[in-house]
């Protein structure tokens, strides 16, 4: 009886230990150990965060975008607080993609983490150039292409606003990413983002970046002058949740491949909600101003809050979302 008793008592500390919640995520040929990845323009290169992250504990990060040649980026000011979020006016800032492959990847290469590169161009020529690169090298786990760049070559037009240049764009690269997972990342100003989801899908995309920030302004009436060093901005933080969730939902119901949700996270029944409406894996993003340890925190916290729910796989969470009440 003893005997049973004692088996009982360690079953029981069994199911309700860390190990009993299974966090792990596979979005297409890629598994992470977590659905928690800091997002691009957010985390720097990764090796910004390093000192204060154990980036062991992320599903992932996405790198700030890389480009074909360094851009210098916008004036300053580039960050302005709003109520509950930020605008954002970094100009996409950045060393360039052999810069990064000389001086960051070789660093980047020695943490246990699955890195993706956010690629982005002004034409469909530098995201495939840009691709050409990276694959030479080592220590990446896929790319993230963002496609919310205009199209100079086709008048300043988005690539990411019109099926036709998306289903381009995507293919391109696709055709140059023959080594690793291609996610892209979709902008929020479409009429009808399943159509646009769809496009990419078969175009090649493995996975779903839902969604880059909102443009938006802030400005000081005394001055006449914006509050950014750029009149527009990018809008980001809580407010914008609700509004993406709503996209991921309808994304979801469009497409069969992965979606990882972004924006406005904060908090593990942020993540949660996410997930419900169809996510496979979240970014964090602002939060990581305010706290640079919020991604890790929520990785951290994820297993506590499935727990105490009674929840040991994501799986049971995924697509919870009824539309119909009662």
């Amino acid at each position: 009886m003893r005997g049973a008793e004692a088996l009982r008592g360690i079953l029981l500390r069994e199911v309700s230990s860390a190990g009993a919640v299974d966090l792990s995520v596979k979005i297409g040929a890629l598994r992470l150990r977590n659905p928690i990845l800091a997002a691009s323009g957010t985390f720097g290169y990764g090796l910004e965060f390093a000192h204060l992250v154990d980036l062991s504990r992320l599903g992932g990060f996405v790198t700030k975008g890389l480009s074909r040649e360094p851009i210098e980026g916008a004036p300053a000011p580039r960050l302005y607080p709003t109520p509950s979020g930020m605008l954002n006016a970094v100009g996409l800032q950045n060393v360039g993609v052999r810069a990064f492959v000389a001086e960051k990847l070789p660093i980047l290469r020695k943490f246990d983490t699955a890195a993706i590169a956010n690629v982005f161009g002004y034409t469909l020529e530098d995201y495939v150039e840009v691709i050409r690169v990276l694959e030479d090298a080592e220590g990446l786990a896929g790319y993230e292409l963002n496609i919310s760049c205009p199209n100079v070559k086709k008048g300043g037009m988005q690539f990411g606003s019109d099926p036709t240049c998306v289903g381009e764009v995507v293919a391109a690269a696709r055709k140059a990413a023959t080594k690793r997972p291609l996610w892209v990342k979709l902008s929020p100003l479409v009429t009808d983002i399943g159509l646009i989801a769809r496009a990419a899908e078969e175009a090649g995309a493995d996975a779903l970046t839902v969604a880059n920030t909102y443009p938006a302004m802030a400005i000081d009436f005394r001055s006449g002058k914006s509050r950014l060093g750029n009149p527009i901005g990018g809008l980001s933080g809580p407010a914008i949740k609700p509004i993406t969730l709503k996209l991921v939902w309808e994304t979801k119901k469009a497409v069969k491949t992965p979606i990882i949700g972004l924006g406005g996270i904060e908090t593990v029944e942020d993540v949660l909600d996410y997930l419900a409406v169809g996510a496979s894996a979240v970014q964090v993003g602002t939060a990581s101003f305010t706290d640079p340890r919020a991604s890790q925190r929520l990785s951290d916290t994820l297993t506590k809050v499935l727990l105490r729910a009674k929840v040991f796989t994501l799986s049971e969470i995924r697509g919870k979302f009824v539309a119909e009440n009662g």
